[in-house]
């Protein structure tokens, strides 16, 4: 062995090296197995920016490539789609297309949906932002199995409130969340 190394002008003690785990990479593959059993539904994109607000120096493409390897990237599979209101002739105006929006509160947008039950429906409607309806169930109703109104109301008012606005990081307000966007923009 002598010989060869000293052919290819390396140390012995070179090919022998064998580097241990990074355990800082250990930390980091237990805190996104954490984050990703907490928020089953979020991706590396969002779960990235989470290990940010912790405090890791982590890129996307990292935390990617860790969560394919422990098999926690997201498919999203929609469970069904009732909505035809896109097809056909469309005999709605869009009234906001030119309107300037210039103060908080100018311009609301609602939307209705149904939630199953143990063996019924029930309908939720909400005055909100745009993409909530679809947030709520990919990350809220599809993952439950509600046995009463009650607990629908409780689980999902709990959501909206605890994770949707506090919580959630959203793409669209610069992976702020909603209160955290809404002080900045007041401030």
């Amino acid at each position: 062995m002598r010989d060869i190394c000293g052919i290819l002008g390396v140390n012995r003690s070179s090919f022998y090296y064998q580097p241990g785990a990074d355990p800082s990479e250990a930390v980091l593959r237990a805190e996104i197995e954490k984050l990703a059993g907490e928020y089953p539904r979020y991706g590396y994109r969002r779960i990235t920016q989470l290990l940010v607000r912790q405090g890791y120096t982590v890129g996307t493409r990292r935390v990617a490539r860790l969560m394919r390897e422990k098999n926690l990237l997201v498919s999203i599979k929609r469970a069904c789609r009732t909505t035809k209101s896109l097809q056909g002739d469309k005999p709605w105006s869009n009234r906001l297309e030119n309107l300037e929006i210039s103060r908080q509160d100018q311009v609301w947008v609602a939307d209705i949906t149904y939630i199953r039950l143990k063996g019924r429906f029930i309908y939720l409607c909400l005055l909100m932002a745009e993409r909530l309806i679809r947030t709520l169930k990919e990350e809220e109703v599809h993952l439950n199995d509600y046995q009463s109104i009650t607990e629908a109301r409780d689980r999902i008012g709990d959501f909206i409130t605890n994770v949707y606005n506090q919580k959630r990081p959203h793409s669209a307000l610069g992976y702020l969340t909603p209160i955290e966007f809404q002080r900045q923009t007041l401030s």
